[in-house]
C-alpha cells in the first residue's frame, strides 16, 4: 500500500489507540485535565477519549476523511493545554518522566501537520 494511502489509516490507528487508552486507564488522563475546565476531570477524560474514537472512525472512512482530519488537527491544538499542564506538573519528577512530558509539547506540531496533510490528501475524493 502506498504511503499516501497508509497515512490516514495510521492516523486513525493512533487516534483509536489514544481514545481507547482514555477508557482503559482514565486516571492517567484525569491528572492532566486543566483545572479551569468546568465539570470533573473524568468527564473530560471520557469525552476526549470518545472524541478520539469518533475522529479515528471519521479519518478511516474516505467519505468523511477530509472533515475528520481537519477536526483532528483542531483537536490536537485543543488538547495542547493538557500537555502543558502535564509538563508543569511533572517538572520535579525523575528525568525520564520529565523528558516524556516535555517531549509531548513539540510533538503536537507534527501531529497537527499530519492531520492537515491527510485532509489535503483526501480533497476531491469521496
Amino acid at each position: 500500500m502506498p504511503r499516501s494511502r497508509r497515512s490516514p489509516l495510521l492516523l486513525a490507528g493512533l487516534l483509536a489507540t489514544a481514545g481507547a487508552a482514555h477508557f482503559a486507564r482514565p486516571r492517567v488522563f484525569d491528572a492532566i485535565v486543566p483545572r479551569g475546565l468546568p465539570g470533573t476531570p473524568r468527564a473530560w477524560t471520557y469525552a476526549s477519549g470518545a472524541a478520539e474514537l469518533a475522529l479515528a472512525a471519521g479519518v478511516a472512512l474516505p467519505r468523511t476523511r477530509r472533515a475528520a482530519a481537519l477536526t483532528t488537527a483542531a483537536f490536537f491544538v485543543g488538547v495542547f493545554p493538557a500537555n502543558v499542564k502535564m509538563a508543569v506538573d511533572w517538572r520535579h519528577r525523575p528525568a525520564p518522566q520529565r523528558a516524556a512530558a516535555y517531549g509531548r509539547l513539540p510533538v503536537q506540531v507534527p501531529l497537527v501537520l499530519w492531520a492537515r496533510s491527510v485532509a489535503r490528501g483526501s480533497e476531491g475524493r469521496s
